[in-house]
């Protein structure tokens, strides 16, 4: 069973729209699309929302650290509530993935992602889920840090949040724990 779903993201306005904050923007729209708010919880160093349902509770987390601290959120908060590393989710950004595929995966390296790094730094283990959402990669020439950091354009965004509202559809199976049922169905759809 999943019991944390985390967001990666940098804070601040300045970040709001960006390709790297791919995380974030999928915990906003289920925040949104469920009606629920999250409130900054200094011990978890990020905001914390809660799904409370039949399932059981899972915890919405956005690190109120920069990326790569992510690790230091994640730990806090999984250490507090006992919540193994198998049993956290992570949405983030991915430069190996066209704009707007969803893919999931459950463990592996972190692939130069800073925010990944982190939390495989901070868990110990590299066993957590993740959400890798497409971003694309940079054309020739620009950097890959500028690429990540500058913003979706506004079809992108759209497109984006549309595919988030369609996976939140699979969010029971894996908060009930069938996530290769879930994984199964993403990919092939």
């Amino acid at each position: 069973m999943i019991k944390l779903l985390v967001g990666l993201g940098n804070p601040g306005q300045k970040y709001t729209k960006t390709r790297h904050n791919a995380g974030f923007l999928f915990l906003d729209e289920l925040v949104n699309e469920r009606v629920l708010e999250f409130s900054r919880q200094s011990r978890f160093y990020g905001d914390l929302a809660e799904i409370n349902d039949a399932r059981g509770k899972l915890y919405l987390l956005k690190p109120a650290t920069f990326m790569n601290r992510s690790g230091q959120a994640v730990s806090a908060l999984a250490k507090y509530y006992k919540i193994k590393p198998e049993e956290v989710l992570v949405a983030h950004d991915e430069l190996d993935l066209d704009v707007g595929v969803l893919k999931l995966k459950s463990g592996g390296g972190h692939g130069g992602h800073n925010g990944l790094r982190d939390i495989i730094a901070s868990l110990g283990v590299k066993d957590f889920k993740r959400l890798r959402v497409g971003i694309g990669r940079p054309r020739p020439g620009m950097q890959v840090v500028d690429y990540v950091l500058s913003d979706f354009g506004k079809s992108e965004r759209q497109h984006i949040k549309e595919l988030y509202s369609d996976f939140f559809n699979y969010l029971p199976l894996i908060q009930g724990g069938d996530f290769e049922a879930a994984m199964q169905k993403l990919h092939s759809d």
